[in-house]
């Protein structure tokens, strides 16, 4: 019964591998995100994608300044 007690041991350590949690992409998702945009409410990584976001989303309203 050797390989009977290999198998029950592997799917013993392979089922502790798995229960840890590693986090989910949401909770990461959420601490990347950092600018909004204050016309939709859409969150963006940085000030870049939120010009070219006015760019392709509102192109007739004016990005706001950097230093917000």
């Amino acid at each position: 019964m050797t390989r009977g007690k290999q198998k029950i041991e592997a799917q013993r350590k392979n089922a502790e591998k798995n229960s840890k949690s590693k986090g989910s992409q949401l909770e990461h998702r959420a601490v990347a995100l950092k600018v909004t945009c204050p016309i939709c409410k859409v969150q963006l990584a940085n000030q870049n994608q939120l010009g070219d976001h006015y760019g392709s989303k509102h192109p007739k309203e004016k990005p706001p300044s950097n230093s917000e």
